[in-house]
Formats: C-alpha cells, sequence, structure tokens
C-alpha cells in the first residue's frame, strides 16, 4: 500500500506540470467504437466530473451522438457505496463530502458503459486510481451482478447446446442406419 501511496504521488505532481486540456475530436475513436457497439441503441453513459487535472471528458457532451445518450454521474453513498444518476450540461450539482461535484439524487441508473477517471496505468494495463476504491467496488459488485446474468444466459445455451447435440447423434444414426440399408441395396 505504502508504494501505491509513492506512485501516486509521483504521478500527480506529474500530472499538474503536464495537464492540457483536450478537444473534442480527441473522444472521435471512443464515439465510433460506442456507435459501432450499440448501434442507434441509446445508452447510460457514466461519466466523471473532472477534478484535480484529470481527462476533462465533460467535452464529449460538445459531440451531438453524446449528448443524445442518458449520461450518468457517480454519487458516493454510506459506506463508500457509489451509484449513477442521471445528469444534463448545467443542472445544478452539489458538494460532497469529498469534495467532488454529484448530481442530485433521483432514480439510480446502471451504466451501459462507464469512463473510470485514473491517475496512471501500467504496461499490463492496471489502473492506479486515487486511492478510495469506489470504481473498484462498484465495478466488482456489478460484473459478479452480471457474471451471475451470463453464467444463466450460459446455462441455457448449454442445455440448447446438449440437446441439439443429441438431436444431431440421433440424426447421424438414422443417416448411418439409412446408409447401410442403400449399401444393402445396392450389392
Amino acid at each position: 500500500m505504502k508504494q501505491k501511496n509513492l506512485v501516486r504521488k509521483k504521478y500527480y505532481a506529474i500530472r499538474k506540470k503536464k495537464y492540457y486540456e483536450v478537444k473534442n475530436f480527441f473522444f472521435y475513436p471512443f464515439v465510433n467504437l460506442i456507435k459501432s457497439k450499440f448501434k442507434n441503441k441509446k445508452i447510460n453513459l457514466s461519466l466523471y466530473y473532472p477534478s484535480s487535472f484529470e481527462l476533462n471528458v465533460l467535452k464529449l457532451l460538445e459531440l451531438n451522438y453524446i449528448s443524445n445518450q442518458n449520461i450518468l454521474l457517480p454519487i458516493i453513498g454510506n459506506n463508500h457505496t457509489m451509484n449513477f444518476f442521471p445528469w444534463k450540461k448545467n443542472d445544478i450539482l452539489l458538494i460532497n463530502k469529498y469534495g467532488m461535484l454529484e448530481p442530485i439524487k433521483s432514480k439510480i441508473n446502471i451504466p451501459n458503459v462507464i469512463l473510470v477517471p485514473l491517475l496512471v496505468y501500467d504496461k499490463n494495463k492496471y489502473r492506479l486510481g486515487y486511492g478510495k476504491g469506489f470504481y473498484d467496488r462498484y465495478l466488482n459488485k456489478y460484473l459478479k451482478e452480471k457474471i451471475k446474468d451470463l453464467q444463466l444466459e450460459v446455462n441455457k445455451k448449454s442445455e440448447l447446446e446438449d440437446k441439439f447435440n443429441q438431436d444431431v447423434e440421433e440424426l447421424s444414426k438414422e443417416t448411418e442406419n439409412l446408409v447401410s440399408e442403400i449399401d444393402k441395396w445396392q450389392m
């Protein structure tokens, strides 16, 4: 843990010195990826409100495709939990106990896509965040739930595949019998 804190301190200082503002076209590859993945479906896109020299993801809102999506921002709750709530550009934001800006609580939404803030990542693409673990906990919980759903789906597919394989076996036996019968007739 001490090592992580030293790395955080080092890269925060570097980011502070080398921070630069991005233009909206910086996000074109991201938008194209989203378009290709979700086609014409409206998505719940979770952003974060940038602070501490973070990448300004709010530039995404300048792009028509993104501004037409359901934009969500996180709210930190009790026990360091995090949930996502709808937000529109220019809506009022509140300052939480960590000094982060949050939307007004309404109905919790589950994002289809989450842009996660990070301080730095390594050559293996492991993310180092700011050390509070909000996103890690959320993703852990959310992915476990989604994996359960996926496992149910996989089990259903396995049952179908088993049935299909049984049908194929029966059909191939019938075909073998038919071929055998045809061979007999040709002799």
